[in-house]
């Protein structure tokens, strides 16, 4: 180990981010500065990557949990010869720049995820630690290593804090996630202070209890580090959290160890004496060392050489198992192995939507081997079950179900790091009223523009002696809201088919399935072309022999009772749509819109959720919509007692 041009990165560091903040005039210098050396040690000694090929699929991974320290992350891919120049740097926060505040997700740039909410990264990277050994599982020979990698995080007090790192650490224990390694910037300082004026517990303690080994150490000491690596990987059956204690703004002679060299530029006169006391050319901004460029030049062959190694290994293990070798492939891909047989529903047999739902996934769980996944501790009620799959356990890292517990957030945010790996496609379920405990995890989905599935049932007041708290009233309209996330309400067995198809096609985020307990009938469908049409949004269940007097638009199980209700006006002529996914209908072009609403036609939405979105639709007083919260009791007494009847709606459809 050079450390001598290990500190001059280290350096390097520390004057990129002093002088890239003070050129935004915004950020946070406080980590970089003071975990500054980590970064040398992990990108200049420790990690496999090779910055010619970013998203070489045996690399280690590395998540910047604490993504406000962003620069430190920049700093280290320029300096190791990713995509990001000095001009990137210099750009630091300016739109458009790759630098931006917090990372975003660019694996070409060697950005492994979106971080900055806390917490998110260190779960996600319990997904990818996972990923590794369902790889290693099913491609790895007794002769070959073709997976073979580790996931290494970097954390702060913060990550520590919130609910969602202790959910996911819990699970990572549970599943003796051997490759995971997670440095603790312990540096005892947050925003507003010492972290003891909030946060006393043992944080050592806390993880030795969830199955991790806990080794401590000296940010500073780098023959130190490289021991407690060492050890960490020894141990092959726990998690390793490494504890380094720090300074946060190391090398800011008046704000070093102090909560104001956080998230604030230091200030030009702050900035001259650091460089004057650290040794950095104070009339150069944007300065790194030549011994850092040197280094990274020749240790830049050498991952090369590493690389191409594992490449003669790959190629043999092709020549030596083909039919591995396509699927690994077809994994890949994102694409079904085998063709997808999707079940048939029986036209007289009323079934729930999560009931069909539960029979269409024997049959992808079936075409994608690959397709992975599990639920909240609700697999029975969510019938996520995956009836030929063994699950997922530490002895068995070929099983396909997770068994997540109850930890919602977590669960969705492994799942973006199933995702993030490569090679898999997962799925997580729980209750729609449960949406609300992964909503900042469902948000990075979209924003890293993930296909994750999520599963979400219980849909609306019929889940009934289970009262308010369980019955979504609002989540519908919340989820919708979230940009990029395709949300699908199917009405019956074949829109639950169709909806999973969708969602299995869809390449750039996250699809919503929303799913119901009630039993609902087999719906009879006017539209030919119905499937096609349903992609776009919405199609005409039953249509009128004339243009319509009144169109009734309904998702999920108010498709039935819209098609009742109009029964109950004959002396109207009531079209009836459904409508699975009203953001994608609006994005149709007007013409098409217009076919299935006509502007001479009074329009009625029925749904079992608050009326908010739909005003794009209809009239807010031709809303038939539930916005107060439920109540407990049978489900036909619940709607009764809250006015959602089929009797009401024909009153509104006449009115």
């Amino acid at each position: 180990m050079n450390q001598e041009a290990l500190k001059k990165i280290a350096l390097s560091v520390r004057s990129l981010s002093m002088d890239a903040i003070q050129e935004a005039n915004s950020g946070h210098p406080g980590l970089p500065l003071g975990a500054a050396e980590l970064g040398a040690f992990l990108y200049g000694e420790a990690m496999k990557y090779d910055p010619s090929d970013p998203t070489w699929i045996d690399r280690d991974r590395f998540v910047l949990s604490a993504g406000h320290g962003s620069m430190f992350l920049y700093s280290m891919l320029h300096m190791a010869g990713f995509g990001i120049s000095l001009d990137d740097i210099k750009c630091f926060r300016k739109v458009g720049s790759p630098c931006a505040g917090h990372p975003e997700y660019d694996a070409d740039l060697g950005i492994e995820m979106t971080t900055g909410p806390l917490g998110q990264g260190v779960s996600t990277a319990v997904g990818m630690a996972m990923a590794e050994t369902m790889l290693a599982a099913k491609f790895n020979t007794e002769k070959r290593k073709i997976f073979d990698h580790y996931t290494w995080v970097l954390v702060g007090d913060g990550c520590l804090q919130e609910g969602i790192a202790s959910e996911a650490s819990s699970l990572a224990g549970h599943f003796k996630l051997g490759k995971l390694i997670v440095f603790y910037d312990s540096n005892d300082v947050t925003i507003d202070g010492p972290t003891g004026i909030s946060f006393t517990e043992d944080v050592a303690k806390r993880y030795e209890a969830y199955g991790w080994k806990v080794l401590k150490g000296d940010m500073y000491d780098f023959a130190g580090i490289e021991k407690l690596v060492a050890e960490a990987k020894a141990d092959i059956d726990r998690p390793k959290l490494i504890i380094l204690k720090s300074m946060i703004g190391k090398g800011a002679p008046t704000k070093q160890g102090t909560n104001k060299v956080h998230g604030s530029p230091l200030g030009e006169e702050e900035i001259a004496r650091a460089k004057e006391t650290l040794g950095i050319p104070k009339e150069q901004k944007f300065w790194v060392a030549p011994e850092a460029y040197e280094y990274f030049g020749a240790y830049k062959q050498g991952l090369e050489s590493r690389h191409a190694r594992w490449t003669e290994e790959f190629e043999a293990w092709k020549r030596e198992e083909p039919a591995l070798a396509r699927e690994l492939d077809v994994w890949y891909s994102g694409d079904p192995l085998s063709e997808v047989k999707m079940p048939t529903f029986a036209p007289d047999e009323p079934l729930a939507t999560r009931a069909a739902s539960g029979k269409v996934l024997q049959a992808i769980a079936a075409a994608w081997p690959n397709f992975v996944g599990g639920s909240a501790d609700l697999t029975s009620p969510n019938v996520s079950a995956l009836n030929e799959v063994a699950d997922y356990t530490p002895e068995n890292r070929s099983g396909r179900y997770i068994r997540f517990g109850i930890r919602e957030h977590a669960m969705a945010a492994i799942g973006n790091g199933l995702m993030l790996h490569g090679g898999l496609r997962p799925f997580v379920a729980t209750f729609l009223s449960f949406v609300d405990y992964l909503r900042p995890a469902l948000r990075l989905s979209a924003l890293m523009k993930l296909p994750l599935v999520y599963v979400l049932t219980h849909d609306s007041i019929y889940v009934g002696e289970d009262g308010p708290t369980h019955e979504p009233i609002e989540q519908l309209a919340s989820i919708r809201a979230i940009p990029n996330v395709l949300v699908l309400r199917p009405a019956d067995g074949e829109e639950t088919a169709e909806a999973w198809s969708i969602a299995m096609k869809r390449k750039d985020g996250p699809t919503v399935l929303v799913l119901g307990r009630n039993n609902v009938p087999f719906l009879k469908k006017d539209d030919p072309d119905w499937r096609a049409d349903m992609a776009k949004g919405a199609y005409i269940v039953r249509d009128t022999k004339k243009t319509p007097d009144v169109v009734i638009v309904a998702t999920g199980s108010e498709v039935s009772l819209a098609l009742e209700a109009a029964k109950l006006v004959p002396a109207k002529s009531v079209r009836v749509v459904s409508m699975p996914c009203r953001e994608a209908f609006l994005r149709q072009p007007e013409r098409y819109q217009a076919e299935l609403l006509p502007k001479t036609a009074k329009i009625v939405v029925a749904e079992a959720g608050i009326a908010q979105g739909w005003g794009e639709i209809a009239q807010r007083a031709n809303i038939f919509s539930i916005d107060r919260f439920g109540a407990s009791g049978p489900a036909g007494d619940v709607a009764k007692h809250l006015g959602f009847t089929v009797k009401e709606l024909g009153k509104l459809i006449v009115k």
